[in-house]
């Protein structure tokens, strides 16, 4: 157990942590924020805001990435862990992860809540072959189908209308009489001239073989049932799912009061039935769940926490700013003479390529840490363009360290380093570590967008100690046998990025597992090959696919199951 007491932890990443953080770290609180996945939560997955006040309009991962970097500003800590157990009893409360245990004065849950699904037969196992839950990730897989809505809520409205940009059709199934949200962006899918929408309806079942190829729905007014089946040409359609949320409170119960249906109550304040203990965002009991509601909670309950925890640093005799703030301002204060505010350069300039200039400054920083060489190869084939324009990218990731060497190898030229490497197709690139040798790191297509941050992980896996790992999880992965993991993905999906991560940095500790990024959009003979209409979709050894987001856990039980 760490022996740092935080004046406050806050248990999620999302809208309402991480207004929680910027309101704790503005008001001099010793901060941590402790996310299992992805910072910014489920607004990730949406694809335009409108109705953020100030902020006319956004896309989720941006307003996401502009509290991430807020929260820093102030001093906010983070780390990525996943909450096992926790123990408000006491005055100091402990929270037990899988890397370690922590320790804060106050606490604040901000674990949202995730994608409910349905039931009806069929859901589940046409997920990924036609059912999915995020418009942003999976939309581009039904451009030209017929696509239906599930849902009468904010996010079905907001995702339908979305959605028409790819759909040749878009009906709406609302099992109510009418929508449920606010009118205005009810009226945004009812007016819509390319979206239908039928009312009192819900899914009886789907079927098909490889892709959900027909769909039975039911009138729950009348009983009558009607079947859309796709068409030959077609072979397939979508089904999204937006039928509300799930609150992430399992591991909090008994620990605090939670409803029958694992909703949080609390006070004006946020704080639970537990002194201390606040809670912030979807998982509360409240009529509206939006952003702009969740950040309203997470500044409530820091400012909370914040009068709590004076009060018992006065009780305790202790000071109310702690010694490591102190540092931090200082720190920050330093940083600031030392380059003026004059100097800096809007962080939108675009100088030249593909990064501004203050993402290049980060990705030097992250660079800065290497201590091995690490060469990225480009298999280069003039006659593709994404390979030609692939090379221009790593071009700019390599210098901005003079420990990455970027060399060419044309398409054909060396065909004994070809067949090492398993080259199957192009744009390809793989990293070889300090003695050249292939550490099964492959991105077959650009990793930009969403995806950079999958290239800088494994360039920093490779070129250093790397990324923190449990011992036990790193026997587990040096025992793995020989595997292949070909992971399809979208640049605009949120998710795909960790499980990249996740395998490439499983291929950077056993040579013996090649893990290959795979830009599904390039590729669309391997989406039909394999018949993937959802991402992330992990192809295990040629032959398992798995679909969805997974942890490092869920992806090494996987690999074991195939010595």
């Amino acid at each position: 157990m760490s022996e740092e007491i935080y004046d406050l932890v806050i248990i999620g990443g999302g809208s309402a942590g991480l207004s929680a953080g910027i309101y704790a770290g503005r008001a001099m609180m010793d901060t941590l924020i402790i996310e299992k996945e992805k910072i910014g939560g489920q607004v990730t997955t949406t694809s335009e805001i409108v109705n953020y006040p100030g902020v006319r309009r956004t896309t989720g991962p941006s307003l996401m990435d502009e509290m991430y970097a807020q929260a820093q500003d102030f001093g906010v800590e983070f780390t990525t862990d996943e909450i096992v157990d926790v123990d408000f009893d006491n005055d100091v409360k402990v929270i037990k992860a899988k890397n370690g245990t922590y320790q804060a004065r106050a606490v604040v849950i901000a674990t949202g809540a995730f994608a409910r699904k349905i039931g009806f037969p069929g859901e589940v196992e046409f997920t990924g072959r036609g059912i999915a839950y995020c418009s942003t990730c999976d939309g581009e897989f039904f451009s030209g189908l017929d696509i239906f809505v599930l849902g009468g809520g904010y996010a079905a409205a907001e995702e339908a209308v979305f959605l028409t940009r790819y759909g040749k059709s878009v009906t709406m199934i609302i099992r109510e009489p009418d929508f449920t949200c606010a009118k205005m962006t009810a009226d945004q899918a009812k007016n819509h001239p390319d979206i239908k929408i039928i009312y009192n309806t819900e899914v009886k079942e789907v079927t098909g073989d490889d892709f959900m190829k027909k769909a039975v729905f039911i009138n729950n007014e009348t009983g009558e049932t009607f079947t859309y089946e796709a068409s030959e040409e077609d072979g397939a359609f979508g089904m999204f799912v937006f039928a509300g949320n799930q609150p992430s409170t399992e591991i909090f119960k008994d620990k605090i009061e939670l409803n029958p249906q694992g909703y949080i109550p609390t006070d004006d304040f946020m704080e639970t039935n537990v002194a201390g203990v606040y809670a912030a965002g979807d998982l509360r009991i409240k009529e509206l769940r939006q952003i702009v509601t969740a950040v309203s909670d997470g500044a409530i309950a820091a400012t909370a926490a914040q009068k709590y925890v004076t009060v018992e640093k006065e009780r305790l005799g202790l000071p109310t700013i702690s010694q490591r703030v102190l540092d931090k301002a200082k720190t920050a204060v330093a940083k600031a003479v030392e380059k003026p505010a004059a100097t800096k350069k809007a962080d939108n300039v675009k100088t030249d390529g593909w990064f501004p200039d203050s993402m290049k400054e980060q990705l030097k920083g992250i660079f800065a840490k290497l201590t091995k060489t690490v060469t990225l190869v480009n298999l280069l084939d003039q006659a593709d363009p994404k390979s030609v324009e692939l090379e221009g990218f790593l071009q700019q990731i390599a210098s901005l360290s003079n420990q990455i060497v970027l060399e060419s190898k044309t398409v054909g030229q060396d065909a004994e380093f070809e067949a090492k490497i398993h080259l199957t197709r192009t744009p390809a690139a793989v990293l070889l570590d300090e003695n050249a040798n292939y550490t099964g790191i492959k991105f077959s297509g650009i990793p930009s967008g969403h995806e950079l941050n999958s290239l800088v992980l494994a360039i920093y896996n490779v070129g250093s100690d790397g990324q923190p790992i449990e011992a036990p999880i790193v026997d587990r992965i040096k025992e793995l046998p020989k595997a292949k993991i070909e992971i399809c993905v979208s640049l605009t999906c949120h998710y795909c990025p960790d499980v990249v991560a996740a395998c490439q940095r499983i291929a950077s500790l056993n040579h013996n597992v090649e893990a290959e990024m795979i830009d599904t959009g390039l590729f669309p003979e391997l989406k039909k090959e394999k018949k993937i209409m959802s991402v992330p979709a992990m192809i295990i050894n040629g032959e398992q696919v798995i679909f969805g987001a997974k942890n490092m856990d869920e992806i090494l039980t996987a690999l074991e199951a195939t010595k």
